[in-house]
């Protein structure tokens, strides 16, 4: 499946803001998606590419830290950047721990919020390929039958196909067939490369 490219979310009451931030990200070449209402961009929230949000703290009808709640019960992967003209340091700790990645007053340095905007989609980024992984991962494994994965994990030990056969009681050249069996279904092109995406997403395997 083809990933969308990074998207930033700004979403605040004043125009002039929204239209300034959007020439500003639109300089770099970043999509933008501006919204005035915290409500319109939850419902236009895309959780399948990677983004950040510039979140403005005082809004009409949902407050920014109203926005943030629905963002972390949603779960929604991708770091605020919270913006204030009425910034105090209460106000930044409170932020801070519902998850705000980060904290900036106005009126910012324009490019002090590109710094803070391109840090936070590469972490959405990688978050996201993480994610990603994770669930492909899940999906090839499931794939495989109790006995494969009863092989696979001596296989991640190191152990070699007569000494997993001599403890299964069954034929080296039966292992062989399972080995064969899973590296097809997690289209792994080598033994070592298999190990590793294993150990990546199973450690507890290592004991």
């Amino acid at each position: 499946m083809e990933t969308m490219g990074p998207i930033v979310y700004v979403v605040d009451d004043d125009q002039g803001i929204l239209t300034s931030l959007e020439w500003l990200l639109s300089s770099v070449q970043l999509e933008c998606a501006c919204f005035s209402d915290g409500a319109e961009f939850l419902d236009a929230f895309d959780n399948n590419r990677p983004s950040c949000i510039v979140l403005d703290v005082r809004m009409p009808a949902m407050s920014g830290f109203d926005v943030l709640d629905q963002i972390v019960d949603r779960r929604l992967t991708a770091p605020v950047i919270f913006v204030t003209a009425n910034g105090n340091i209460p106000m930044a700790v409170k932020a801070m721990q519902q998850g705000c990645f980060n904290f900036i007053e106005k009126p910012y340095d324009p490019q002090k919020m590109l710094d803070l905007v391109f840090k936070a989609l590469r972490i959405a980024t990688s978050e996201l390929e993480q994610t990603r992984d994770s669930h492909m991962f899940e999906a090839r494994f499931d794939l495989l039958s109790n006995r494969e994965k009863e092989i696979l994990r001596e296989v991640v030990k190191g152990k070699r196909s007569k000494v997993i056969a001599y403890e299964f009681g069954i034929s080296c050249k039966t292992v062989d067939a399972h080995r064969s069996s899973i590296r097809e279904k997690f289209q792994s092109t080598s033994l070592t490369s298999l190990v590793k995406e294993v150990l990546n997403f199973k450690p507890e395997w290592r004991h």
